[in-house]
């Protein structure tokens, strides 16, 4: 299993969970799920996103790292 990235760009986190709502302090997002539903997915908008927000992230929406 490779490492979990350390700090990850905001264009790499972004192209990996979909829909972007708005971009303002925070980037807001929707995740399309299997069964159809949708997952809103909050993240700060900052150049790189440290390692424990975007496992958070991760966890909040159920995909593994």
């Amino acid at each position: 299993m490779p490492k979990f990235p350390v700090d990850a760009p905001k264009k790499r986190v972004i192209k990996a969970f979909e829909f972007i709502v708005r971009e303002r302090e925070h980037i807001v997002m929707v995740r399309k799920n299997e069964d159809g539903s949708e997952t809103p997915l909050v993240m700060p908008n900052q150049s790189q996103i440290k390692s424990g927000t975007l496992r958070s992230i991760c966890t909040q929406i159920g995909i593994s790292r």
